[in-house]
């Protein structure tokens, strides 16, 4: 079905749209670690490539990544209508995170990036692990 506004019409339809992140993975995550009694963790946090999360005291940030959205390898699933746009939207997607670690890591930031799929109770313990050595 053609699109009822112009190309620059619906560019600025859809520039109004505010995106809300990835709340359901973000909030798994804040339960996970109220429900393991980790603390010194914030949200929201104005830190160059806005992390999920971010343990100050550590100078941690994670950032929860949705499997499609960052082209998971394992779980990642390429759209077959419009696969040009989604093939180079992913693309962008994984060079800008690339950038924002190598630049939180100039800055003296350790990073933590965690998979959506590794979220779930069997990937629970190791991912535990993982946060737990980065902070302490």
């Amino acid at each position: 079905m053609a699109d009822v506004f112009s190309k620059s019409k619906r560019s600025e339809v859809m520039s109004r749209i505010r995106s809300r992140g990835n709340q359901a993975t973000e909030l798994a995550l804040a339960k996970l670690f109220r429900r393991h009694k980790i603390t010194g963790w914030r949200r929201n946090q104005k830190v160059f490539g806005k992390p999920d999360f971010i343990f100050p005291k550590h100078k941690l940030a994670v950032f929860v990544d949705g499997c499609f959205w960052h082209g998971c390898p394992k779980h990642g699933t390429q759209p077959k209508g419009n696969a040009a746009f989604w093939r180079k939207k992913i693309s962008r997607n994984q060079t800008r995170d690339k950038l924002v670690n190598r630049a939180l890591r100039r800055a003296g930031w350790r990073v933590i990036r965690i998979w959506e799929h590794e979220l779930t109770r069997k990937n629970q313990t190791r991912l535990l692990r993982r946060i737990g050595k980065e902070t302490a």
